[in-house]
């Protein structure tokens, strides 16, 4: 496919015959690079070399395509006595702010930083659909799932859209909605020239600049090719479908997809404001901080960090299965000798250092080279922070990878200092007891009303079922009641004591 692309590239025919060959390889072309991101999307950061190689692979097919349809508009030649001649510009610059916007939305999905002239490419071809005419006029897509048609200026503001919900800081799940639902809305949402006769808009983009939607200056400052949108019509939808979804309407009935109707509302909830543009104020203030903070993954090493020892089966007894039984007793020659070894060193697990940027009272943002362990969006970390002794709970809040393989995550830390335990689901019967797993007490601040809670690894939970839980010393029990924050990882959750 790159080759049939460098070849059109290369000696194009006609406008005519480039546009028909370009538009049947759209729906194949979609599907292998669908299949291809597979390996990307989703990952541990930093990717592996299958992982960078797949998404350079995808990044140039979407280049290339941008570049023939490109290259198309210009071999267009003006017909004035041909009635289809602006729908046909109109689907030209269409599949050119569509591919321009796939180069963008891809480094969304990878988590990837965008690349210098990512903006600017597709606000120059929105611009040329605005100068020639054509950025309303209705196009068809066959990409696209909707019956309605669409066009240039829906096409671009579907882009400015999934830019103001934080891609970076949603989940793969999150991102594929957001992006379904701007589709869907954009053609709600107005592009209109910067007056100084409107109302006071906090938010504008620059047609001429390498960025997205973005904080106005002072008034009268801007040029002519200022725009801003006006979401008013699409916040008056989103509270709408609110309205229904909450009188037992179906997200499918409303076209938002197979999901739970909590977790579509949970998600529309969040995205009225950025997307009414209204500002948002930090519930902390943001300090510039200096040094390095220590970070673990995994509830092996965080376990030991916070503990401090290694964690150790209160019963040793009767939490083995039959077929563990049978390998130690086919290994026992192993065991034995394992049984004479020191304990392991506290150099076996070992943290990575990250420089703190900045931090504020319920989080840091930090930065890294490309070594150390990967860590994904909405992980469970261990931080000891670069002005603290203590190891403190933490989630990575977003992520983003540079061009240079270095990471930079921000991470909202979890309230308390959490103590090591150990927790399973109790059994009916002695002998069907379960080996215990590493888990954290935080203990309960009602300064900030938070009570006591228990964070577990994911698959653990079960709702009002009873839980053994361990200090090393004690045994005692308790019951679960419901979560209060889920991870890629990890369920924090409140319990009532049994």
């Amino acid at each position: 496919m790159i080759e049939f692309l460098d070849a059109l590239l290369a000696s194009p025919p006609d406008a005519d015959c480039l546009l028909a060959l370009l538009e049947q390889a759209r729906s194949p072309m979609c599907y292998v690079e669908e299949e291809l991101a597979r390996r990307y999307q989703n990952k541990p950061l930093t990717l592996d070399e299958e992982g960078s190689a797949a998404l350079r692979r995808v990044l140039l097919v979407w280049k290339k395509m941008s570049q023939a349809y490109a290259l198309c508009a210009r071999l267009v030649e003006p017909d004035a006595r041909n009635p289809h001649y602006a729908e046909l510009v109109a689907t030209i610059l269409h599949r050119c702010i569509y591919y321009s916007g796939m180069l963008i939305l891809e480094h969304f999905r990878a988590r990837r930083e965008l690349p210098e002239g990512a903006w600017r490419n597709l606000h120059a071809f929105y611009s040329t659909a605005e100068k020639w005419g054509v950025a309303l006029v209705l196009v068809d897509d066959v990409l696209e799932h909707g019956s309605q048609g669409t066009h240039c200026t829906a096409a671009y503001v579907t882009l400015l859209l999934l830019d103001l919900a934080s891609p970076y800081r949603c989940s793969f799940r999150e991102m594929n909605l957001i992006r379904h639902w701007a589709a869907m809305w954009a053609s709600l949402v107005l592009i209109e020239a910067d007056q100084s006769d409107l109302p006071a808009c906090p938010y504008v983009v620059e047609l001429a600049s390498d960025y997205s939607l973005h904080r106005a200056k002072s008034p009268g400052s801007q040029g002519g090719d200022t725009r801003r949108l006006n979401t008013l019509r699409l916040t008056q939808q989103i509270k709408h479908v609110l309205h229904q979804l909450r009188d037992r309407v179906s997200p499918s009935e409303l076209g938002l997809g197979e999901e739970t109707s909590s977790h579509v509302i949970q998600l529309l909830s969040r995205l009225v404001r950025p997307w009414a543009q209204t500002e948002s104020p930090r519930k902390f203030r943001r300090f510039a901080a200096k040094g390095l903070a220590r970070v673990a993954t995994g509830f092996e090493a965080m376990h030991f960090f916070v503990t401090g020892q290694a964690f150790i089966q209160p019963d040793a007894a009767g939490v083995y299965s039959r077929r563990e039984l049978e390998q130690m007793f086919a290994f026992r020659e192993r065991i034995e000798a394992a049984k004479d070894m020191p304990n392991l060193p506290l150099s076996h697990f070992q943290t990575d250092d990250w420089a703190a940027i900045d931090q504020s009272a319920n989080g840091f943002r930090l930065m890294r080279g490309n070594a150390g362990n990967k860590v994904m969006h909405s992980q469970l970390v261990l931080i000891s922070p670069h002005d603290g002794e203590h190891f403190l709970l933490a989630q990575i809040a977003w992520l983003m990878e540079k061009p240079d393989a270095s990471l930079i995550v921000g991470v909202a830390t979890l309230p308390g200092l959490p103590s090591g335990i150990g927790v399973r689901v109790a059994a009916d019967r002695p002998a069907d007891a379960k080996r215990f797993v590493r888990a954290f007490l935080l203990p309960a601040m009602p300064a900030i009303q938070e009570d006591s809670s228990i964070v577990m690894p994911l698959g653990v939970y079960q709702p009002s079922r009873v839980l053994d839980v361990t200090d090393g010393e004690r045994t005692w029990q308790v019951k679960m009641h419901h979560i209060v924050q889920r991870g890629t990882d990890f369920d924090r959750i409140s319990y009532l004591p049994v």
